[in-house]
């Protein structure tokens, strides 16, 4: 697989990583920051332009991000209709708008770097939710940038460690996303437990 990117990338250049980006933006499963983890090292033998590769990625990443948050507007009265049929799912809709209003900001900002893999599952939840899209246009682009500099930064880096570094950031995104997961289901546990504690005495 790593042979085959990198002749992607010598191939068609900042073309297929501002196309990966995109794409990626949209959980397309495409391992584009070994993509730019490549361009970056390329750059740093002199075969791409730095400038032209990150601002690719950037354009692409941040294209994606909008893309997806609009798809998912556009399907919002469907969805908001398929949410409230029943009490439940109206409730899951309130309690993400709740804490989208409250911590949405940063929630958008920490998916487009930190925690890349829920990035565009972030993007659609803000769509179908209405979030507001100029704060959150703001903060995807602000998150980007953190993303596009930080793998085709430590591309160009290390150009002659790529495979490593890649090994390295994978686990380092693995081990982070998942701890967030267990973070939130162990707060979701507490405030369910709560919940029905209040609820056996009254």
């Amino acid at each position: 697989m790593s042979e085959f990117l990198l002749t992607m990338v010598a191939t068609y250049g900042t073309t297929i990583v501002l196309i990966a980006t995109f794409l990626s933006c949209l959980a397309i499963p495409i391992p584009t920051s070994l993509l730019m983890l490549a361009s970056g090292g390329f750059a740093a033998t002199g075969d791409l332009s730095l400038a032209t590769v990150a601002g690719a990625a950037f354009g692409g990443a941040v294209a994606g991000d909008n893309s997806g948050y609009w798809i998912a507007r556009g399907f919002g009265q469907r969805a908001h209709d398929w949410f409230h049929k029943t009490p439940k799912r109206a409730s899951l809709m309130t309690k993400a708008k709740d804490f989208l209003d409250r911590r949405g900001s940063s929630s958008v900002f920490f998916s487009t770097w930190l925690v890349a893999p829920l990035g565009p599952w972030m993007n659609y939840t803000c769509g179908v939710t209405r979030f507001n899209w100029a704060r959150f246009a703001l903060w995807a682009f602000v998150g980007e940038i953190f993303w596009v500099g930080i793998y085709v930064g430590l591309g160009y880096g290390f150009a002659d460690n790529i495979t490593s570094v890649a090994s390295l950031l994978s686990n380092a995104s693995g081990f982070i996303t998942a701890l967030v997961a267990v973070i939130a289901l162990g707060w979701w546990l507490m405030r369910a437990a709560k919940k029905k504690q209040a609820n056996d005495t009254a």
